[in-house]
């Protein structure tokens, strides 16, 4: 007898949600005749075309809510990430005052830190155009229409 574990972790309560689906319908058109120039004058047909199957596609819409919302989290992210080296940064700086001796060391410990947090900086300003492009593209999916006056 077979049991089922069922692991429990510490962030598995999170389900994925289904995404709606949007339907395209293409259909396909095909010419019955008995050559070139002759047109069929069959009941079923209308002026030498008849019409075939019908093929439907499914295909998923953009969530777009849900990408503007990951990318504030990484902004955020972005964020501390950039005050995390910046503190670095300065605790650096002052060990290099306290600590004449390995002073270079700690220089060079807070340039990185610096350049770090300069990185981090750039990383949130880019998730940030991101979360306001997804933003736009939501609102162009729904309708909303924008009036650039420059």
């Amino acid at each position: 007898m077979a049991e089922e574990k069922h692991h429990h972790h510490l962030f598995g309560h999170h389900h994925k949600e289904e995404k709606p689906v949007e339907e395209a319908v293409y259909s396909e058109a095909t010419y019955e005749g008995a050559g070139v120039g002759s047109y069929s004058t069959n009941d079923n047909t209308t002026g030498g075309y008849s019409t075939g199957e019908t093929t439907v596609f499914a295909t998923e819409t953009e969530d777009y809510e849900k990408e503007e919302k990951q990318h504030k989290h990484k902004e955020h992210m972005g964020e501390l990430g950039t005050l995390a080296a910046g503190a670095f940064a300065l605790h650096e700086k002052h060990k290099s005052k306290k600590d004449p001796e390995h002073a270079s060391r700690h220089k060079i410990e807070e340039e990185i830190a610096a350049a770090a947090a300069v990185g981090g900086v750039g990383y949130a300003f880019h998730e940030h155009h991101e979360k306001k492009e997804a933003k736009e593209e939501d609102e162009e999916a729904h309708g909303k229409k924008h009036h650039h006056l420059f």
